[in-house]
């Protein structure tokens, strides 16, 4: 693994950030890629997005996904095309999903010397709404999604008469005053090793899930009039998580008993809870974090530094003093 790239050219920044894309020649792109060595190199990106406005994580061209915004811009960059990537997301968030720590990888047939000049290039290329908080390199047997060992999300709910107006695009919103005591009594019934198959809904994708999943922990976080849901699992099924907020909430609002949550795990049966109730609207779900075991987080040798951004310098003051 002797080849490697040098960072992007100067000549695409100005006062440290990039450059309007379409100023961008494929001349200056093409000059820190080359392709030498037939090996493969992985890479591996930390992914912070508001999901609001877009149709979740997987691929599709229209309307826009949080991968076909990452893809074109990776496409742009490494003068590859997407296939070639392929580019793997840990977890699959729903349109109106957001994502603190969505961690993905894609591969190369090159080398890079540094990563912050590409990281510069990522950001500058999407939107405002997406931003690739970190990027390095991974070690050959690293995999986003199967290499996981564990995932936490937060469901946030505002429990009060009137919206917040600064939260609406990232809390769910009840006029009821839920009981927290309440809830987190329920929560705990969640954790453990159990077959969730009640808590999911009928997905197309990947065959038969297993609905085996373990919940090492369900926490619920009181902040004023705002709860925190936050739940950290082996794995989840498709919409898993709302809802099994969904049945908290009605819980927190004394409509059920907390008991109800054992008693419908132990029928298996998704029709059992739409008896109850519906699933917790997206836009108060946020992936916090993937986790993986440690050596799967070791830098390759001849890899270049982990980019976690780089702050802007002055050497001294540019306006003048009266």
């Amino acid at each position: 693994m002797s080849s490697a790239t040098p960072a992007l050219p100067t000549s695409l920044f100005s006062n440290g950030s990039l450059s309007s894309p379409q100023n961008i020649s494929k001349t200056e792109l093409n000059s820190f890629v080359k392709v030498s060595d037939p090996a493969i190199y992985k890479w591996r990106l930390v992914i912070a997005y508001d999901g609001t406005k877009f149709a979740g994580w997987q691929y599709q061209e229209s309307p826009p996904t949080i991968q076909s915004m990452l893809e074109k811009a990776l496409t742009q960059i490494t003068k590859l095309q997407r296939k070639q990537l392929h580019l793997v997301g840990a977890g699959r968030t729903d349109a109106g999903v957001h994502a603190w720590g969505q961690v993905a990888h894609f591969v190369t047939p090159f080398n890079y010397t540094s990563l912050d000049s590409i990281h510069a290039a990522l950001n500058g290329l999407l939107p405002q709404d997406i931003r690739v908080r970190e990027i390095g390199a991974a070690v050959h047997e690293f995999h986003a999604r199967f290499s996981c060992r564990s995932k936490v999300y937060r469901y946030q709910i505002y429990s009060d008469t009137f919206m917040d107006p600064f939260q609406r695009h990232f809390t769910y919103h009840t006029a009821y005053k839920l009981n927290a005591s309440k809830i987190r009594e329920a929560a705990q019934y969640f954790v453990g090793k159990h077959d969730f198959s009640a808590f999911a809904n009928a997905t197309k994708e990947d065959g038969v899930p297993d609905p085996l999943k373990t919940i090492s922990r369900f926490d619920v976080i009181e902040m004023g009039s705002l709860l925190q849901l936050e739940v950290e699992g082996s794995g989840f099924m498709y919409r898993q998580v709302r809802n099994m907020v969904a049945l908290l909430v009605q819980v927190g609002k004394e409509a059920l008993d907390s008991d109800i949550v054992p008693m419908i795990l132990e029928t298996k049966d998704r029709r059992e809870l739409a008896k109850y109730t519906l699933p917790a609207p997206p836009h108060g779900l946020c992936l916090v974090s993937v986790k993986y075991e440690e050596d799967h987080l070791q830098l390759p040798p001849d890899s270049p530094l982990t980019s976690f951004g780089r702050h802007h310098t002055i050497t001294k003051c540019k306006l003048p003093f009266y």
